[in-house]
């Protein structure tokens, strides 16, 4: 099962680079054609892969940032198919950010809800929270009771199976500092709330992370105020339930440090795969290093045997399940 995942993430990544040729008889011309993009959020709600913010390579990187779309992931994925794009930018109200999150949350699970990041703009936006319902095509910004905290950037929000929103570490927007509290919010209720901080890991941001089938939260990697990136001989549990955290220490082959990865649960629910990042000083991490599995019961790391064409490793991307499929958002 967890090779079968690896070999469609590699697949599913090759086909979402080819963007459109002719789709549905709409002309390329005419079909909306997303800019690339990095420091973004991707979430997927009702079979459909939602994006928006992050930054482009044009001048000042506004343009994608302004871009609200989706993907309808309904039917089955096929390598030589075209992808269309659904545009929604009309209905957007978030500004231009970098360093967003964003999870699925709601009463019914069916509204986007997006945390955080950094203006592209020279007006910076003081809410911390944007919630887009589904149903309703319809932005807001929901009122949120409780104690109010400083806006943060390029944090991992990971969701509980009760749409409780767990936000740790990131860097203040106000301070330029970096943290590592655990803040979580309510999504039914919208009410923030205080995890503990007791033994967690040091300040961080652009981390791994991903909700186990336990309910623990499982925090991989990351950087530091150093601009250095964090080793993975060790990540850092947090257990909902208890609201504590430990570490476990890690085996086998070990990756090398890296910021800027995503972490996803495989479809056997006992693998973690990690992708992507940037090593120290900014180096770009080789293909063949760049995908690893970790096995959630022993903790020991592996490179798992994958067919296809190892894609150029990518970083500050987004990476989601989507059936049968790892599907990496990939800029």
């Amino acid at each position: 099962m967890l090779k079968n995942t690896l070999t469609y993430f590699v697949l599913l990544f090759n086909l979402i680079q080819c963007l459109l040729t002719e789709i549905n008889g709409v002309s390329p011309i005419l079909a909306f054609k997303p800019t690339l993009r990095h420091l973004h959020a991707a979430t997927v709600i009702d079979d459909k892969l939602y994006i928006l913010s992050g930054m482009d390579d044009t001048i000042g990187g506004i343009v994608g940032g302004t871009q609200f779309f989706y993907l309808n992931v309904s039917a089955p994925f096929n390598t030589k198919m075209p992808l269309y794009w659904h545009d929604l930018t009309s209905k957007n109200i978030v500004p231009p950010q970098i360093g967003v999150t964003a999870v699925k949350g709601g009463a019914d699970n069916n509204t986007l809800i997006l945390y955080g990041g950094r203006n592209l703009t020279s007006i910076e936006s003081k809410a911390l929270v944007y919630a887009y319902d589904t149903q309703g095509n319809a932005w807001h910004i929901p009122t949120i009771s409780g104690e109010n905290y400083i806006k943060r950037r390029s944090l991992t929000a990971v969701v509980d199976y009760q749409g409780k929103v767990y936000l740790f570490g990131g860097k203040l927007l106000e301070f330029d500092s970096f943290v590592n509290d655990m803040i979580t919010l309510d999504t039914i209720n919208f009410r923030w709330g205080k995890g503990s901080s007791t033994n967690a890991p040091t300040s961080r941001i652009n981390y791994g992370a991903t909700l186990l089938p336990n309910q623990n939260i499982i925090y991989i990697g990351g950087g530091n105020s150093l601009n250095e990136s964090l080793p993975l001989d060790e990540v850092f549990i947090y257990d909902t339930n208890n609201n504590n955290w430990s570490t476990k220490k890690t085996s086998g082959l070990i990756p090398s440090n890296r910021y800027g990865l995503t972490a996803v649960l495989g479809l056997d629910g006992e693998q973690v795969i990690v992708y992507g990042g940037l090593g120290n000083k900014n180096i770009i991490i080789n293909p063949e290093e760049s995908l690893y599995t970790l096995n959630i019961n022993t903790f020991e790391w592996s490179i798992p045997k994958i067919t296809g064409n190892i894609p150029s490793c990518r970083y500050m991307h987004r990476a989601n399940v989507i059936g049968n499929y790892m599907e990496s958002v990939i800029t």
